[in-house]
């Protein structure tokens, strides 16, 4: 079993008597099914629909004085915290940011933990519902990474080992797999990794993305690639000969995420028409999945 301390991510907590149904009616993700060591995905969207930051939740314990904290990433988690500050208004609710408390002890981190189940699971632990092969996050000081690794019996690995893990899991990381601000949800397969509840009720940007899954008009997916020799840059154009196809996100190991035009694909694949980007050969892992239609789950 491996652990990773990911510097990359930050926590944000919420708490307050109206916290479930404040966050409940802003974010992509049913708020009412959280409960300690049980975790959602989900996202704030702009009134348009867009992803404007994405975040896994779970609500502390009382014994960490309750409400819900955000795992989310650590560059964009005091905009969140001042976002959510604006939309409260006269609701019963306190935000704050976790990351970067004047005292390392207070503040808290994310730990990601995989290929095995933790011997003994601290109290801010819980299973990462967007893939089962993730495995687990535990929110927990930086300065106790390496103890808490001991603890559950796992070995502490640098992060690049847990992105090359989520990559091969095929999951888009915000900000390098797809942009904030300019990516709808069913663009970074949150549909498919349980992050947006279709069942609930209404919440910032909802109205579009129904209306996407209903009419199944997502035609641009993020998609698993073959790298067979260097990886292109993140960012890079996906041609089809001299056709846009998409774009080229992040990778390792021969393995990579890109941004594609499925339809496009679809097209270049059906006329024997090869990929790549930035003069590199790429090729879709799973071309079937691409014929495919939206799978119905929720958050």
């Amino acid at each position: 079993m491996k652990a990773a301390f990911l510097p990359d991510r930050g926590v944000v907590k919420v708490s307050g008597e109206d916290a479930r149904d404040f966050l409940n009616g802003l974010v992509t993700s049913d708020v009412t099914l959280v409960r300690p060591t049980l975790g959602r995905f989900g996202a704030l969207l702009t009134p348009q629909g867009k992803i404007t930051i994405d975040f896994l939740i779970t609500e502390a314990p009382a014994g960490h004085g309750g409400g819900f904290l955000l795992d989310t990433p650590r560059a964009l988690a005091k905009g969140l915290a001042d976002k959510l500050g604006f939309y409260k208004l006269r609701a019963k609710v306190a935000v704050e940011n976790l990351s970067d408390s004047a005292d390392p002890a207070n503040s808290l981190g994310v730990m990601a933990v995989w290929d095995g189940e933790p011997a003994v699971k601290p109290d801010l632990t819980f299973a990462d519902p967007r893939h089962p092969a993730l495995g687990w996050r535990i929110l927990v000081p930086e300065q106790l990474a390496a103890k808490v690794a001991g603890l559950i019996g796992a070995d502490l690995v640098d992060s690049t080992a847990y992105e090359a893990h989520r990559i091969a899991c095929g999951v888009p990381r915000g900000g390098l797999d797809f942009m904030y601000g300019d990516a709808f949800p069913h663009e970074t397969n949150m549909d498919r990794l349980h992050g947006v509840d279709f069942d609930k009720g209404c919440y910032v940007g909802q109205e579009v993305v129904s209306r996407m899954q209903h009419r199944g008009t997502a035609r641009t997916r993020t998609v698993q690639v073959i790298l067979d020799g260097p990886a292109p840059e993140a960012g890079t154009p996906v041609v089809a000969g001299d056709k846009p196809v998409g774009t080229m996100g992040s990778a390792a190991n021969g393995t990579g995420l890109a941004l594609i035009r499925t339809d496009r694909a679809v097209d270049a694949l059906d006329a024997g028409t090869p990929l790549t980007s930035g003069g590199l050969a790429l090729r879709i892992a799973d071309p079937d999945a691409l014929r495919s239609g939206p799978k119905q789950t929720v958050a």
